[in-house]
């Protein structure tokens, strides 16, 4: 105990050990590695059989509902609703008190995240047309996301000794990246939209909107709400992980009936270890179980087009839409890199965006279905991510062992940084 200050529990220990971001980074990479030993072991066909196990109903009574679904689609489907989930919520808390809050701070990498989005599509693009592959073009989007629980986790273990802006700044470019790929999954993988059960789920996140601003909401009327919403999401042909979105941004940002902290705060705390611990391991489990060993072996899935415009896309178009559109901004406009960080410190946030990883992922399965692609697009996600770590990791302790000047950002104003990645405070207020 320190002072009066009760001891944490065993559970709060756990909760607080599983949000962390090196340990979703570790549990997401984990999950994945023993899905592709599993799908390319002698019991390759029992993790397939896994995958395609069908369960949930075809209806409830009269009403016909299709979650009779495989595992595989309830992992894609139903688990990453949560994590969309806490997407929205903290979305919602950057802006209305966080980093977008104003848009002078947050112009820059809002800006270079519009511009680590362009390049990779534009670079997957070029790829394919070259290497004359147009059925794949498709999956444009595929390498535009970045994964935020891996890439900060990467930074948290390797970024020591350098300016908590620049998580600020990563934090800030993931977010807006992350928002961006959730309209490109809304408008461009939607074929066709059942009008009743979308006004069916929105009717339930207004609902879960009027009592989660309650003086005392209570989570058995706010998880049936969101169930039900998720749902008439399914069942509208909008993708199923929009509803978790759209309920996370109906929380409250700023603290009400006098609680002490933001709902969004409370929501984020109580679900992320849930999301981190739980939907996204499995997720990955389920999405990057590619089997090597069948068909042409793995030559041929490496092979393919979509492996290397891929792994361009991620990897160089992640960083040269980064770096570029952040140095033409910062030359052409008044805008400015915030106090503290100066174009050297985006090389490694340039690679760290590359880790696509889960939303990648999830755009390949809705790029591509079962197609002879859906292979070789993970395969690329997975190997490219994991190039962008050590990249990002090697260039952060680089960045870290170079002397740094008075005025990083070029503003004329003297830096005034006084909190650093991995310092007791910085641990404390993170």
């Amino acid at each position: 105990m320190i002072g009066n200050a009760p001891a944490p529990t065993r559970t709060q220990r756990l909760r607080t050990w599983i949000s962390r971001e090196t340990t979703g980074g570790a549990l997401l990479i984990g999950a994945a590695f023993l899905a592709l030993l599993w799908a390319n072991s002698p019991w390759r066909e029992a993790y397939q059989t896994l995958s395609d196990t069908v369960v949930g109903p075809a209806a409830i009574g009269p009403l016909p509902v299709h979650l009779d679904l495989p595992l595989d689609t309830w992992a894609a489907d139903g688990l990453l609703a949560i994590f969309f989930f806490v997407v929205g919520v903290e979305l919602k808390q950057e802006f209305v008190a966080g980093s977008l809050r104003n848009p002078k701070e947050a112009g820059v990498p809002m800006i270079a995240a519009v511009g680590g989005m362009a390049v990779p599509a534009l670079i997957y693009v070029g790829t394919l047309l070259v290497l004359d592959e147009p059925g794949a073009l498709r999956g444009w989007a595929i390498p535009t996301a970045t994964d935020i629980a891996f890439a900060v986790g990467v930074l948290a273990i390797f970024g020591r000794g350098l300016p908590t802006a620049i998580r600020t700044f990563l934090l800030t470019l993931a977010v807006v990246d992350d928002l961006l790929a959730i309209i490109v999954i809304a408008i461009f993988y939607t074929s066709e939209i059942h009008w009743l059960s979308l006004l069916g789920a929105l009717a339930c996140v207004a609902l879960f909107a009027w009592h989660v601003r309650s003086r005392r909401p209570r989570w058995f009327v706010l998880l049936p709400l969101a169930v039900v919403a998720w749902t008439c999401m399914h069942a509208s042909g909008v993708h199923a992980t929009i509803s978790g979105v759209l309920l996370g941004f109906t929380v409250p940002a700023l603290a009400m009936h006098g609680e002490a902290t933001s709902r969004t705060a409370q929501y984020e705390h109580r679900v992320k270890p849930v999301s981190s611990g739980f939907a996204l391991p499995v997720f990955a489990f389920f999405a990057a179980g590619v089997s090597l060993v069948d068909g042409d072996g793995p030559g041929a899935v490496i092979g393919q087009p979509v492996v290397a415009a891929i792994a361009a896309g991620l990897v160089l178009g992640k960083l040269v839409g980064v770096l570029g559109t952040t140095a033409l901004i910062t030359r052409i406009t008044p805008l400015r890199l915030p106090a503290g960080i100066g174009v050297r410190d985006l090389l490694p946030v340039g690679f760290l965006a590359g880790i696509g990883f889960t939303v990648s992922l999830l755009i390949s399965e809705l790029s591509f279905g079962d197609s002879e692609h859906t292979d070789g697009a993970k395969i690329a996600i997975l190997g490219a991510s994991v190039l962008a770590a050590i990249l990002g990791g090697i260039s952060l302790r680089w960045d870290a062992r170079r002397a740094r000047t008075a005025d990083m950002n070029l503003d004329g104003i003297s830096d005034d940084v006084h909190d650093y990645i991995g310092d007791p405070k910085d641990r404390e207020s993170h």
